[in-house]
């Protein structure tokens, strides 16, 4: 019911923005485009995707340890593709979670150290794109209400996944917190994601100069996801500050992670026009929308295969 709830609510919002929309000049924007920039920034998909594998493969405890019977580069792949199956369907991009169960069930990792390495890989995602985007924002030129109201909500989301992930004593407080408040029901779920939080503070703060080079790395991927969106807007031959767009394209992934829509299709494109309007019509807005669903679309149409492989019980 939930599912079929996020798809309506995708699917009226998408109504609304091609109601409102020239659907014919959306058409145009699309058969005037550049070719070249076209290829260049769609084809970016398969090297992002290779190297938040590597990073997967490079998380992982290496051959040797009882816990681990390691990864390689090929298995990191099709695990990313798998769960880019999931990630069109679940919120928030929930199917990257999915990874754990994935690497417990082929005997890469125990269970709670799978499901840390992923909370820890997932951190440094949202954390990285939490970092461009008020590296975005303080460039921002136009200082507004609007634009105080998304600093100070950005900068508060960051400062809090900082906390969380440096200090064990502010992540206790903040599940025992989360027990009060939540329903009975949940009470489980939260202690399983607080003992995989305390085994992913015990594994990975005991190198820092691991920790630093991971963290380095999630910040060059999301540079890198963020600069094919405006390989995007070149491509749409649209111009917007490459600074500026770094806020810009980064609230609009906020946006789509918002657990209301399919994938965060609908809010996403929503927010592409919204943000972009000071540089380029809606019809492109929307065009750039489109575009950044393939981000996730064609991912996930390269991990069916493996996303049935996986779903095999293992013997």
């Amino acid at each position: 019911m939930k599912r079929l709830i996020s798809l309506i609510i995708s699917l009226l919002i998408l109504i609304a923005i091609y109601w409102k929309i020239d659907f014919s000049g959306l058409i145009k924007v699309f058969q005037n485009s550049n070719p070249i920039w076209m290829i260049i920034s769609i084809s970016m998909i398969i090297p992002l995707t290779m190297l938040t594998a590597w990073r997967l493969q490079q998380l992982m405890p290496k051959k040797g340890r009882k816990s681990s019977s390691y990864l390689n580069f090929r298995e990191a792949n099709e695990l990313i593709l798998a769960a880019s199956v999931l990630n069109m369907i679940l919120p928030s991009k929930m199917g990257d979670i999915v990874k754990a169960y994935f690497m417990k069930q082929r005997g890469h990792l125990e269970g709670t150290l799978s499901l840390s390495l992923v909370i820890f890989e997932k951190s440094c995602d949202l954390i990285s794109l939490l970092i461009w985007c008020v590296f975005g924002l303080i460039v921002y030129p136009e200082k507004d209400l609007l634009f105080w109201m998304m600093t100070a909500g950005v900068a508060s989301g960051l400062i809090i996944g900082l906390l969380l992930l440096s200090s064990r004593k502010i992540a206790s407080i903040f599940f025992a917190t989360s027990r009060k408040i939540a329903p009975k029901k949940m009470s489980l779920k939260i202690d399983s994601l607080e003992n995989s939080w305390i085994e992913m503070h015990r594994y990975f703060w005991h190198d820092k100069l691991q920790l630093i080079k991971f963290a380095t790395l999630s910040l060059f991927i999301w540079f890198g996801h963020l600069s094919q969106i405006w390989f995007f807007i070149l491509a749409l031959n649209a111009k917007a500050p490459f600074i500026e767009s770094l806020a810009l394209s980064s609230l609009a992934i906020l946006a789509g992670l918002l657990p209301l829509t399919f994938a965060g299709v609908g809010t996403r494109d929503a927010a592409f026009i919204l943000f972009y309007q000071p540089y380029f019509p809606q019809e492109v807005g929307a065009a750039l929308g489109l575009l950044c669903t393939s981000r996730y679309l064609l991912p996930a149409i390269a991990g069916l295969p493996f996303f049935g492989k996986y779903l095999v019980t293992r013997d």
